[in-house]
Protein backbone atom coordinates (compact mmCIF):
# COMPACT_ATOMS: atom_id res chain seq x y z
CA UNK A 1 0.00 0.00 0.00
CA UNK A 2 1.43 3.25 -0.99
CA UNK A 3 1.25 5.32 2.71
CA UNK A 4 2.29 9.09 1.11
CA UNK A 5 1.08 11.08 -1.75
CA UNK A 6 2.98 12.58 -4.89
CA UNK A 7 2.54 15.81 -6.16
CA UNK A 8 1.06 18.49 -4.80
CA UNK A 9 -2.57 19.26 -6.49
CA UNK A 10 -6.26 20.28 -6.30
CA UNK A 11 -8.67 18.61 -4.15
CA UNK A 12 -12.04 17.81 -5.72
CA UNK A 13 -14.85 19.88 -6.16
CA UNK A 14 -18.73 19.07 -5.36
CA UNK A 15 -21.73 21.00 -6.56
CA UNK A 16 -25.53 19.63 -5.24
CA UNK A 17 -28.76 21.01 -5.98
CA UNK A 18 -32.43 20.46 -5.56
CA UNK A 19 -35.49 21.97 -6.41
CA UNK A 20 -34.91 23.67 -9.58
CA UNK A 21 -35.64 23.45 -13.45
CA UNK A 22 -32.38 21.97 -15.66
CA UNK A 23 -30.72 21.12 -12.47
CA UNK A 24 -28.03 19.65 -14.46
CA UNK A 25 -27.25 22.44 -16.47
CA UNK A 26 -27.03 24.94 -13.04
CA UNK A 27 -24.59 21.96 -11.86
CA UNK A 28 -22.71 22.42 -14.73
CA UNK A 29 -22.29 25.99 -14.34
CA UNK A 30 -21.39 26.05 -10.73
CA UNK A 31 -18.78 23.03 -11.95
CA UNK A 32 -16.92 25.96 -13.86
CA UNK A 33 -15.91 27.94 -10.74
CA UNK A 34 -15.01 24.83 -8.72
CA UNK A 35 -12.66 23.56 -12.09
CA UNK A 36 -9.46 25.01 -10.39
CA UNK A 37 -10.14 21.91 -7.65
CA UNK A 38 -9.58 19.33 -9.82
CA UNK A 39 -9.01 18.57 -13.87
CA UNK A 40 -8.85 14.85 -14.41
CA UNK A 41 -12.63 14.05 -15.05
CA UNK A 42 -15.75 15.30 -14.49
CA UNK A 43 -19.36 13.98 -14.14
CA UNK A 44 -22.93 15.11 -13.13
CA UNK A 45 -25.84 12.91 -12.20
CA UNK A 46 -29.15 14.30 -12.00
CA UNK A 47 -32.63 12.73 -10.85
CA UNK A 48 -36.47 13.52 -11.84
CA UNK A 49 -38.33 12.23 -8.72
CA UNK A 50 -38.28 8.81 -10.38
CA UNK A 51 -35.22 7.72 -12.28
CA UNK A 52 -31.48 8.78 -11.73
CA UNK A 53 -29.40 9.53 -14.74
CA UNK A 54 -25.53 10.06 -15.38
CA UNK A 55 -23.31 11.23 -17.61
CA UNK A 56 -19.22 11.27 -16.61
CA UNK A 57 -15.84 11.19 -18.25
CA UNK A 58 -12.25 12.15 -18.51
CA UNK A 59 -10.41 15.34 -18.78
CA UNK A 60 -11.37 19.39 -18.08
CA UNK A 61 -15.36 20.23 -17.74
CA UNK A 62 -15.77 21.89 -20.63
CA UNK A 63 -14.33 18.52 -22.88
CA UNK A 64 -16.89 16.32 -20.77
CA UNK A 65 -19.48 17.58 -21.94
CA UNK A 66 -18.80 19.50 -25.31
CA UNK A 67 -21.65 17.54 -26.70
CA UNK A 68 -24.60 19.16 -24.97
CA UNK A 69 -27.21 16.46 -25.77
CA UNK A 70 -24.87 14.50 -23.06
CA UNK A 71 -25.55 17.57 -21.01
CA UNK A 72 -29.39 17.42 -21.75
CA UNK A 73 -30.09 13.99 -21.44
CA UNK A 74 -29.89 14.41 -17.48
CA UNK A 75 -33.03 16.00 -17.07
CA UNK A 76 -34.70 16.72 -13.82
CA UNK A 77 -35.31 19.48 -10.90
CA UNK A 78 -32.12 17.99 -8.71
CA UNK A 79 -28.27 16.76 -9.68
CA UNK A 80 -24.75 16.61 -7.92
CA UNK A 81 -21.80 17.14 -10.17
CA UNK A 82 -17.89 16.58 -9.24
CA UNK A 83 -14.49 17.53 -10.79
CA UNK A 84 -11.62 15.49 -10.22
CA UNK A 85 -8.02 15.27 -9.26
CA UNK A 86 -7.72 12.29 -7.96
CA UNK A 87 -6.26 11.59 -4.41
CA UNK A 88 -7.27 8.31 -4.22
CA UNK A 89 -7.23 5.57 -7.21
CA UNK A 90 -5.58 5.58 -10.31
CA UNK A 91 -7.00 8.52 -13.55
CA UNK A 92 -9.53 5.79 -15.29
CA UNK A 93 -13.16 6.29 -16.10
CA UNK A 94 -14.32 3.44 -13.33
CA UNK A 95 -12.73 6.11 -10.81
CA UNK A 96 -14.36 9.10 -12.19
CA UNK A 97 -17.57 10.44 -10.37
CA UNK A 98 -20.27 11.07 -9.36
CA UNK A 99 -21.10 7.86 -8.60
CA UNK A 100 -23.89 5.70 -9.61
CA UNK A 101 -25.24 3.04 -7.93
CA UNK A 102 -28.64 0.85 -8.91
CA UNK A 103 -30.17 -1.17 -6.02
CA UNK A 104 -34.01 -2.61 -6.10
CA UNK A 105 -35.19 -0.68 -3.49
CA UNK A 106 -33.84 2.78 -4.99
CA UNK A 107 -30.62 3.94 -6.57
CA UNK A 108 -27.80 5.94 -5.15
CA UNK A 109 -25.63 8.53 -6.55
CA UNK A 110 -22.22 9.48 -4.44
CA UNK A 111 -19.35 12.39 -4.79
CA UNK A 112 -17.12 12.93 -1.96
CA UNK A 113 -14.20 15.37 -1.71
CA UNK A 114 -11.25 14.30 0.40
CA UNK A 115 -9.33 11.04 1.54
CA UNK A 116 -10.12 7.85 3.84
CA UNK A 117 -7.47 7.45 6.33
CA UNK A 118 -8.85 3.64 6.89
CA UNK A 119 -10.20 3.32 3.48
CA UNK A 120 -7.92 -0.14 3.35
CA UNK A 121 -8.80 -1.67 6.02
CA UNK A 122 -11.92 -1.28 5.39
CA UNK A 123 -11.93 -2.26 2.12
CA UNK A 124 -10.59 -5.35 2.95
CA UNK A 125 -13.19 -6.33 5.63
CA UNK A 126 -15.71 -5.32 3.59
CA UNK A 127 -14.84 -7.40 0.13
CA UNK A 128 -14.49 -10.88 3.17
CA UNK A 129 -18.26 -9.61 3.53
CA UNK A 130 -18.75 -10.44 -0.11
CA UNK A 131 -18.65 -6.71 -1.30
CA UNK A 132 -17.24 -6.28 -5.17
CA UNK A 133 -16.03 -3.61 -5.98
CA UNK A 134 -16.36 -1.34 -9.54
CA UNK A 135 -13.31 1.20 -8.83
CA UNK A 136 -9.67 1.85 -7.16
CA UNK A 137 -11.48 4.83 -5.48
CA UNK A 138 -11.67 5.37 -1.52
CA UNK A 139 -15.07 7.02 -2.28
CA UNK A 140 -16.77 3.75 -2.88
CA UNK A 141 -16.52 2.44 0.82
CA UNK A 142 -19.02 4.45 1.86
CA UNK A 143 -21.82 2.69 -0.31
CA UNK A 144 -20.58 -0.74 0.42
CA UNK A 145 -20.74 0.33 3.95
CA UNK A 146 -24.42 1.72 4.01
CA UNK A 147 -25.57 -1.68 1.99
CA UNK A 148 -24.84 -4.19 4.66
CA UNK A 149 -27.43 -2.56 7.27
CA UNK A 150 -30.37 -3.25 6.16
CA UNK A 151 -31.98 -3.68 9.14
CA UNK A 152 -31.48 0.14 9.16
CA UNK A 153 -33.39 3.00 7.20
CA UNK A 154 -31.15 5.26 4.39
CA UNK A 155 -30.75 7.93 6.71
CA UNK A 156 -29.99 5.59 10.03
CA UNK A 157 -27.55 3.33 7.90
CA UNK A 158 -25.74 6.45 6.99
CA UNK A 159 -24.93 7.77 9.86
CA UNK A 160 -23.39 4.62 11.29
CA UNK A 161 -21.51 4.50 8.31
CA UNK A 162 -19.91 7.72 8.64
CA UNK A 163 -19.20 6.91 11.61
CA UNK A 164 -17.07 4.16 10.60
CA UNK A 165 -15.02 6.24 8.15
CA UNK A 166 -12.11 8.13 9.25
CA UNK A 167 -10.16 11.01 7.68
CA UNK A 168 -11.39 14.15 5.66
CA UNK A 169 -14.24 14.26 3.46
CA UNK A 170 -17.49 16.03 2.15
CA UNK A 171 -19.85 13.82 0.99
CA UNK A 172 -22.94 14.62 -1.14
CA UNK A 173 -25.88 11.81 -1.81
CA UNK A 174 -28.73 11.94 -4.61
CA UNK A 175 -31.56 9.59 -4.21
CA UNK A 176 -34.48 10.01 -6.20
CA UNK A 177 -36.60 12.07 -4.18
CA UNK A 178 -33.76 13.98 -1.86
CA UNK A 179 -30.00 15.20 -1.67
CA UNK A 180 -28.04 14.79 1.49
CA UNK A 181 -24.64 16.15 2.65
CA UNK A 182 -22.17 15.20 5.40
CA UNK A 183 -18.78 16.51 6.41
CA UNK A 184 -16.10 14.29 8.53
CA UNK A 185 -15.85 15.60 12.04
CA UNK A 186 -12.92 17.64 11.61
CA UNK A 187 -14.18 20.01 9.00
CA UNK A 188 -10.95 19.25 6.71
CA UNK A 189 -12.72 20.15 3.54
CA UNK A 190 -15.12 23.65 3.23
CA UNK A 191 -18.75 22.57 2.28
CA UNK A 192 -21.64 25.86 2.18
CA UNK A 193 -24.93 25.77 1.53
CA UNK A 194 -26.83 28.65 -0.84
CA UNK A 195 -30.21 29.13 -1.76
CA UNK A 196 -31.79 30.78 -4.77
CA UNK A 197 -35.20 33.06 -4.98
CA UNK A 198 -37.13 30.42 -5.61
CA UNK A 199 -36.51 28.55 -2.03
CA UNK A 200 -34.47 25.82 -3.64
CA UNK A 201 -31.06 24.95 -1.88
CA UNK A 202 -27.55 24.22 -3.25
CA UNK A 203 -24.70 22.78 -1.37
CA UNK A 204 -20.96 23.75 -2.96
CA UNK A 205 -17.18 22.68 -2.03
CA UNK A 206 -16.50 26.83 -2.44
CA UNK A 207 -18.83 29.35 -2.32
CA UNK A 208 -17.52 31.17 -5.47
CA UNK A 209 -19.90 28.53 -6.75
CA UNK A 210 -23.00 30.16 -5.27
CA UNK A 211 -22.00 33.50 -6.76
CA UNK A 212 -22.15 31.69 -10.56
CA UNK A 213 -25.63 29.98 -10.48
CA UNK A 214 -27.11 33.09 -8.31
CA UNK A 215 -27.44 31.52 -5.01
CA UNK A 216 -27.31 33.45 -1.62
CA UNK A 217 -25.04 32.33 1.10
CA UNK A 218 -26.91 30.41 3.84
CA UNK A 219 -24.46 28.94 6.12
CA UNK A 220 -21.23 26.91 6.21
CA UNK A 221 -21.65 23.31 6.90
CA UNK A 222 -20.23 22.35 10.00
CA UNK A 223 -18.47 19.11 11.69
CA UNK A 224 -20.09 16.23 12.35
CA UNK A 225 -23.06 17.70 10.62
CA UNK A 226 -25.78 15.70 8.22
CA UNK A 227 -27.78 17.85 5.81
CA UNK A 228 -31.22 16.57 3.82
CA UNK A 229 -32.84 18.45 1.56
CA UNK A 230 -36.01 17.41 0.10
CA UNK A 231 -39.84 18.54 -1.01
CA UNK A 232 -39.81 19.76 2.59
CA UNK A 233 -37.26 21.77 2.74
CA UNK A 234 -33.69 21.98 4.26
CA UNK A 235 -32.87 19.99 7.79
CA UNK A 236 -29.93 19.80 9.49
CA UNK A 237 -28.91 17.06 11.63
CA UNK A 238 -25.75 15.07 13.36
CA UNK A 239 -23.89 11.97 12.56
CA UNK A 240 -22.08 12.93 15.63
CA UNK A 241 -21.44 15.43 17.94
CA UNK A 242 -17.89 14.72 19.08
CA UNK A 243 -16.23 17.40 16.73
CA UNK A 244 -13.16 19.42 16.57
CA UNK A 245 -13.37 22.42 14.28
CA UNK A 246 -9.54 21.12 11.73
CA UNK A 247 -9.84 23.01 8.46
CA UNK A 248 -7.03 22.76 6.39
CA UNK A 249 -4.97 25.29 6.16
CA UNK A 250 -3.80 25.01 2.40
CA UNK A 251 -7.25 26.00 1.51
CA UNK A 252 -6.30 29.36 2.25
CA UNK A 253 -2.80 29.30 1.35
CA UNK A 254 -3.37 27.95 -1.61
CA UNK A 255 -6.50 25.78 -3.39
CA UNK A 256 -9.87 28.17 -2.89
CA UNK A 257 -10.23 30.58 -5.49
CA UNK A 258 -9.74 34.39 -3.88
CA UNK A 259 -13.21 35.25 -3.88
CA UNK A 260 -14.35 32.17 -1.92
CA UNK A 261 -15.41 32.82 1.84
CA UNK A 262 -14.29 29.61 4.00
CA UNK A 263 -16.11 29.92 7.85
CA UNK A 264 -16.21 33.85 7.60
CA UNK A 265 -12.79 34.63 6.45
CA UNK A 266 -12.63 35.32 2.34
CA UNK A 267 -9.60 34.23 0.87
CA UNK A 268 -8.12 36.78 -0.51
CA UNK A 269 -8.12 38.98 2.63
CA UNK A 270 -6.47 35.71 4.71
CA UNK A 271 -3.57 35.50 1.73
CA UNK A 272 -3.21 39.59 2.05
CA UNK A 273 -2.71 39.34 5.68
CA UNK A 274 -0.44 36.33 5.51
CA UNK A 275 1.77 38.66 2.56
CA UNK A 276 1.71 41.73 5.21
CA UNK A 277 3.17 39.13 8.32
CA UNK A 278 5.12 37.79 6.06
CA UNK A 279 6.76 41.49 5.00
CA UNK A 280 7.27 42.17 8.97
CA UNK A 281 9.02 38.56 9.69
CA UNK A 282 10.90 38.64 6.37
CA UNK A 283 11.95 42.22 5.37
CA UNK A 284 13.93 41.95 2.44
CA UNK A 285 16.29 46.10 3.04
CA UNK A 286 17.91 46.29 -0.52
CA UNK A 287 14.05 45.27 -2.30
CA UNK A 288 13.30 47.81 -4.96
CA UNK A 289 9.81 45.81 -5.60
CA UNK A 290 7.43 42.91 -4.87
CA UNK A 291 6.25 40.70 -7.63
CA UNK A 292 3.95 37.66 -7.04
CA UNK A 293 3.68 33.93 -8.28
CA UNK A 294 0.64 34.08 -10.86
CA UNK A 295 -2.44 33.29 -9.89
CA UNK A 296 -2.43 31.75 -5.91
CA UNK A 297 0.53 34.56 -4.74
CA UNK A 298 -1.20 37.35 -5.92
CA UNK A 299 -3.19 38.25 -3.04
CA UNK A 300 -0.17 37.79 -0.27
CA UNK A 301 2.22 39.24 -2.97
CA UNK A 302 0.15 42.94 -2.47
CA UNK A 303 -0.10 42.22 1.21
CA UNK A 304 4.09 42.07 1.38
CA UNK A 305 4.27 45.22 -1.07
CA UNK A 306 1.57 47.35 1.08
CA UNK A 307 3.32 46.43 4.27
CA UNK A 308 6.98 46.85 3.53
CA UNK A 309 5.96 50.21 1.23
CA UNK A 310 7.40 48.89 -1.77
CA UNK A 311 5.53 49.49 -4.98
CA UNK A 312 4.02 45.76 -6.56
CA UNK A 313 5.07 45.32 -9.99
CA UNK A 314 4.02 42.31 -12.50
CA UNK A 315 7.12 40.94 -13.13
CA UNK A 316 6.02 37.15 -13.63
CA UNK A 317 3.15 36.72 -16.47
CA UNK A 318 0.89 33.82 -16.70
CA UNK A 319 0.32 32.40 -20.18
CA UNK A 320 -3.66 31.95 -19.86
CA UNK A 321 -3.88 29.35 -22.71
CA UNK A 322 -1.45 26.60 -21.17
CA UNK A 323 -4.24 23.61 -19.94
CA UNK A 324 -3.44 22.74 -16.58
CA UNK A 325 -4.07 19.00 -17.71
CA UNK A 326 -0.87 19.75 -19.97
CA UNK A 327 1.68 20.14 -17.54
CA UNK A 328 1.80 16.75 -15.89
CA UNK A 329 3.45 15.37 -12.58
CA UNK A 330 6.84 13.62 -14.14
CA UNK A 331 10.14 15.56 -13.75
CA UNK A 332 10.79 15.49 -17.36
CA UNK A 333 7.28 17.96 -17.55
CA UNK A 334 8.23 19.70 -14.70
CA UNK A 335 11.86 20.71 -15.84
CA UNK A 336 9.77 22.53 -18.58
CA UNK A 337 6.65 23.21 -16.81
CA UNK A 338 7.35 26.76 -15.59
CA UNK A 339 8.76 28.24 -18.68
CA UNK A 340 5.68 27.01 -20.88
CA UNK A 341 3.28 28.62 -18.05
CA UNK A 342 5.15 31.80 -16.81
CA UNK A 343 7.53 34.17 -18.46
CA UNK A 344 9.41 36.95 -16.74
CA UNK A 345 8.82 41.05 -17.67
CA UNK A 346 12.25 41.51 -18.61
CA UNK A 347 11.61 45.64 -18.56
CA UNK A 348 10.50 45.21 -15.23
CA UNK A 349 12.69 43.08 -13.27
CA UNK A 350 16.23 44.39 -15.59
CA UNK A 351 18.51 45.39 -13.21
CA UNK A 352 16.25 45.49 -9.91
CA UNK A 353 16.53 43.90 -6.69
CA UNK A 354 12.93 41.89 -6.37
CA UNK A 355 10.91 40.52 -3.91
CA UNK A 356 9.43 37.09 -4.64
CA UNK A 357 6.01 36.07 -3.08
CA UNK A 358 4.65 32.67 -3.37
CA UNK A 359 2.32 30.50 -1.88
CA UNK A 360 4.92 27.60 -1.03
CA UNK A 361 7.62 25.16 -1.79
CA UNK A 362 7.10 21.58 -2.13
CA UNK A 363 9.79 20.31 -3.74
CA UNK A 364 11.56 23.51 -5.20
CA UNK A 365 11.85 22.64 -8.69
CA UNK A 366 9.47 25.42 -9.13
CA UNK A 367 11.28 28.01 -7.40
CA UNK A 368 14.43 27.23 -9.03
CA UNK A 369 13.42 27.95 -12.16
CA UNK A 370 11.41 30.93 -10.99
CA UNK A 371 14.71 32.21 -9.67
CA UNK A 372 16.55 31.46 -12.73
CA UNK A 373 13.42 33.14 -15.25
CA UNK A 374 14.22 36.08 -13.31
CA UNK A 375 17.74 35.66 -13.16
CA UNK A 376 17.76 35.18 -17.11
CA UNK A 377 15.72 38.49 -17.33
CA UNK A 378 18.38 40.40 -15.45
CA UNK A 379 17.26 40.66 -12.00
CA UNK A 380 20.01 42.31 -9.81
CA UNK A 381 18.86 40.44 -6.19
CA UNK A 382 16.04 37.49 -6.06
CA UNK A 383 14.93 37.46 -2.46
CA UNK A 384 12.30 34.34 -1.86
CA UNK A 385 9.48 34.67 0.23
CA UNK A 386 7.01 32.31 0.81
CA UNK A 387 3.62 32.91 2.72
CA UNK A 388 3.07 30.04 4.30
CA UNK A 389 5.48 28.31 6.67
CA UNK A 390 8.21 25.54 5.10
CA UNK A 391 6.11 22.60 4.31
CA UNK A 392 7.66 19.30 5.95
CA UNK A 393 4.78 16.82 6.30
CA UNK A 394 2.58 15.20 4.05
CA UNK A 395 -1.10 15.66 4.02
CA UNK A 396 -3.55 12.83 4.04
CA UNK A 397 -7.27 14.14 4.28
CA UNK A 398 -7.68 14.85 0.84
CA UNK A 399 -4.31 16.82 -0.68
CA UNK A 400 -2.32 15.57 -3.17
CA UNK A 401 1.06 16.32 -1.15
CA UNK A 402 4.06 14.72 -2.03
CA UNK A 403 5.92 11.83 0.53
CA UNK A 404 8.24 13.38 2.76
CA UNK A 405 10.89 12.19 1.37
CA UNK A 406 10.44 14.52 -1.64
CA UNK A 407 9.64 17.94 0.98
CA UNK A 408 12.30 19.49 0.09
CA UNK A 409 11.47 21.49 3.47
CA UNK A 410 11.77 18.13 5.38
CA UNK A 411 15.59 17.11 3.70
CA UNK A 412 16.84 20.62 4.12
CA UNK A 413 17.71 23.28 6.43
CA UNK A 414 16.00 27.12 4.94
CA UNK A 415 20.05 28.30 4.19
CA UNK A 416 20.65 25.19 2.40
CA UNK A 417 16.96 25.30 -0.21
CA UNK A 418 17.80 29.16 -0.23
CA UNK A 419 21.54 27.51 -1.64
CA UNK A 420 20.09 25.10 -4.08
CA UNK A 421 16.84 27.56 -5.83
CA UNK A 422 19.65 29.81 -6.38
CA UNK A 423 17.64 33.08 -4.35
CA UNK A 424 20.21 36.02 -2.70
CA UNK A 425 17.54 35.25 0.87
CA UNK A 426 14.61 33.09 1.22
CA UNK A 427 11.82 33.25 4.25
CA UNK A 428 9.32 31.95 5.65
CA UNK A 429 6.02 32.70 7.32
CA UNK A 430 6.10 31.30 10.68
CA UNK A 431 2.79 29.26 11.86
CA UNK A 432 1.47 31.63 14.76
CA UNK A 433 1.20 34.39 11.76
CA UNK A 434 -0.66 32.07 9.11
CA UNK A 435 -3.27 31.00 12.12
CA UNK A 436 -3.16 35.05 13.05
CA UNK A 437 -3.77 35.78 9.00
CA UNK A 438 -6.76 33.35 9.10
CA UNK A 439 -8.36 34.22 12.04
CA UNK A 440 -10.99 32.26 11.72
CA UNK A 441 -14.31 33.10 13.84
CA UNK A 442 -16.11 30.23 14.57
CA UNK A 443 -12.95 28.23 15.88
CA UNK A 444 -13.47 29.00 19.40
CA UNK A 445 -11.30 26.76 21.34
CA UNK A 446 -10.04 24.47 18.45
CA UNK A 447 -6.40 24.11 18.63
CA UNK A 448 -4.39 25.78 16.00
CA UNK A 449 -7.72 28.25 15.74
CA UNK A 450 -9.42 25.71 14.16
CA UNK A 451 -7.00 25.36 11.48
CA UNK A 452 -4.78 21.63 10.49
CA UNK A 453 -1.44 23.07 10.52
CA UNK A 454 0.24 19.68 10.53
CA UNK A 455 1.73 19.90 7.48
CA UNK A 456 3.90 22.04 8.89
CA UNK A 457 4.32 20.98 12.60
CA UNK A 458 3.59 17.06 12.35
CA UNK A 459 0.84 17.22 14.45
CA UNK A 460 -1.94 15.66 13.05
CA UNK A 461 -5.59 16.14 14.92
CA UNK A 462 -6.72 12.83 14.11
CA UNK A 463 -4.94 9.00 14.19
CA UNK A 464 -3.50 8.07 10.69
CA UNK A 465 -5.20 5.17 10.91
CA UNK A 466 -3.60 2.90 7.56
CA UNK A 467 -1.32 5.70 7.23
CA UNK A 468 0.24 5.61 9.96
CA UNK A 469 2.94 2.51 10.34
CA UNK A 470 4.01 4.05 6.82
CA UNK A 471 3.96 7.45 7.64
CA UNK A 472 6.15 6.71 11.24
CA UNK A 473 8.22 4.64 8.89
CA UNK A 474 9.25 7.12 6.71
CA UNK A 475 9.58 9.78 9.74
CA UNK A 476 12.14 7.30 11.26
CA UNK A 477 14.36 7.30 7.52
CA UNK A 478 14.56 11.15 7.05
CA UNK A 479 15.57 11.67 10.80
CA UNK A 480 18.39 9.26 9.74
CA UNK A 481 19.49 11.29 7.04
CA UNK A 482 19.21 14.16 8.82
CA UNK A 483 21.83 12.67 11.38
Amino acid sequence: MSYEIKGLNEECGIFGVFGVPEASKLTYFGLHSLQHRGQEGAGIVSSDGEKLYQYRNRGLLAEVFADENDLNRLTGTAAIGHVRYGTSGNNSIANVQPFLFRFHDGDIALAHNGNLTNAQTLKCELEDKGAVFQSTSDTEILIHLIRQKKNLGFIDALKASLNEVKGGFAFLLLRKDCLVAALDPNGFRPMSIGQFDNGAYVVVSETCALDVVGAKFVRDVFPGELVIIDKNGLRIDHYTTDTKLAICSMEYIYFARPDSIIHGVTVHNARKKMGRLLAKEQPAPTADMVIGVPNSSLSAASGYAEEAGLPYEMGLIKNQYIARTFIQPTQELRERGVKMKLSAVRGVVEGKSVVVVDDSIVRGTTSKQLVQLLRDAGAKEVHMRIASPPLKFPCFYGIDMSTRAELMAANHSVADMCKIIGADTLGFLSIPSLITAISVPDAGNAPNGGLTVAYFDGKYPTPLYDYEEGYLKSLKQTQIQEG
